[in-house]
């Protein structure tokens, strides 16, 4: 004996109703630790610094995001910033470099050849070590008296199981 197709089983619910207010909405929470490199000849002043940093905190609130720290040294930026569940990390991270690149420009003849490198590092943070990340992005200067950018690059990608061509560190 075969099963009818054009019987119901009236005791189940139709797919799609019932109860829609489960999960009505999307959410998340994603910390993200990027950091990227001035291109060759250009540099960032030690005084122009915590302006660059409190501008790109405007592009991330902008982009939907949230600056939780920002600092570096003359030759690189570490942002501590929170994913917006709306946008690409890599469309997020082009952004914050392109406009940022604009602005600085900006403040004078100095900054006219300024560019970041192409690339970026991004890794993830998970919320148990935020304040030591931030601990981290703050002491940016006095790291950077025993550590090359190339040697803190490593060592990231070494954490995180990146897999990696030295020769473009």
């Amino acid at each position: 004996m075969g099963v009818n197709p054009r019987k119901t089983n009236t005791n189940k619910k139709e797919p799609c109703k019932g109860d829609t207010k489960n999960m009505a909405n999307s959410y998340s929470q994603i910390y993200i630790h990027t950091t990227f490199h001035v291109k060759e000849g250009c540099r960032i002043d030690k005084t122009d610094l915590p302006q660059l940093c409190k501008y790109i905190s405007g592009i991330v609130e902008s982009e939907g995001g949230g600056m939780i720290a920002a600092g570096g040294v003359s030759n690189h930026i570490h942002l501590l910033l929170t994913l917006p569940r709306t946008v690409a990390v890599s469309d997020y991270i082009r952004k914050i470099k392109a406009n940022s690149s604009r602005w600085i420009k900006e403040l004078g003849g100095q900054y006219r050849a300024f560019s970041w490198q192409d690339g970026f590092g991004v890794f993830s943070v998970s919320p148990s070590v935020i304040e030591k990340v931030v601990a981290y992005i703050n002491n940016q200067e006095e790291h950077h008296k025993k550590h090359t950018y190339k040697d803190e690059m490593i060592s990231f990608l070494n954490a995180y199981h990146v897999q990696y061509d030295e020769r473009y560190v």
